[in-house]
């Protein structure tokens, strides 16, 4: 798929000019929901790369009005949408019109994975923490602020720190440290698009409502399963320890201690961890292997 990147004159990598590639993509067409349905059953039946073509073009915007939401972290708008569409080819890779659902409502699953990776990876979240508690208050604490019209530079309250500590499951350091982290790059989605020629084009354009519909609840619900029957067959890679282990350590309510895993298994700490570690490598080598 990488081939169709520059197909018909149009860079699928917006990074030099923005404004050129925000105009050139609303010249594409919006499929009916008959004419993806047809083109996605034909793609999966040939792998056909121009038919690849209309379903990519087709949904180029929701790549942009995904990546407009993430605006605020100070990254490269076109980086983030070259990011957005190696998601969507993704999807039209894996997506299997046969279970009823609109592609747009699967290819945002791709996308924003896609574009949430790229940010994680430039952010360094090694500094920050990597518990999943932590990367959801990295996605969440601005949506948060924003809710409660906290959008200028001002510290926030204790009270304030200490109820999104509570409903993110961090600690009121966490949310602090974050903060400050992410303030400096607020900006306003009224702003305007970077590079526009015209200056009229501005960043709410391309946002559509988050309020998710039937479609996208259904369709979260099914790749939700997927997601996890990729898991479970996964877990052939590993021996009972290894399970044991990763299940104790990752997957339970409650973590369990390396010191209470190495009197288990009578072993040091530091193998404990390192058997973690091997086994997320492991499973992660063999869902990348089934897709």
């Amino acid at each position: 798929m990488k081939e169709q990147l520059t197909l018909n004159g149009l860079d699928f990598s917006p990074e030099e000019n923005l404004s050129r590639y925000l105009q050139s993509i609303k010249k594409f067409p919006i499929l009916s929901s008959d004419e993806e349905y047809n083109l996605a059953l034909q793609y999966k039946k040939s792998k056909d790369t121009t038919i690849a073509y209309k379903l990519i073009t087709s949904h180029l915007r929701l790549v942009v009005k995904v990546v407009a939401k993430y605006r605020g972290y100070g990254l490269p708008i076109g980086e983030m949408i070259s990011e957005g569409n190696i998601g969507l080819m993704y999807a039209v890779d894996k997506f299997a019109p046969e279970k009823g659902f609109r592609f747009s409502t699967y290819a945002l699953w791709w996308i924003k994975a896609s574009v949430q990776k790229y940010i994680l990876n430039s952010w360094s979240l090694v500094k920050l923490g990597t518990t999943a508690a932590q990367k959801k208050l990295f996605f969440n604490l601005r949506k948060i602020k924003n809710r409660l019209n906290l959008i200028d530079d001002r510290e926030l309250s204790q009270n304030v720190l200490q109820d999104i500590a509570q409903s993110l499951d961090v600690s009121v350091q966490d949310v602090t440290d974050m903060n400050m982290r992410l303030k400096s790059h607020d900006g306003s989605l009224n702003s305007i698009v970077d590079g526009d020629s015209d200056g009229t084009t501005e960043w709410m354009d391309f946002i559509s409502d988050s309020k998710p519909n039937q479609e996208e609840t259904l369709a979260h619900a099914e790749i939700t399963k997927y997601r996890k029957q990729m898991f479970n067959q996964a877990l052939y890679v590993l021996n009972n320890r290894e399970k044991d282990i990763l299940f104790k350590r990752r997957l339970y309510d409650k973590t369990i201690t390396l010191d209470d895993l190495s009197k288990t298994y009578n072993i040091s700490k530091e193998r404990v961890r390192q058997i973690e570690l091997n086994s997320i490598k492991k499973i992660t080598k063999a869902i990348e292997l089934m897709q």
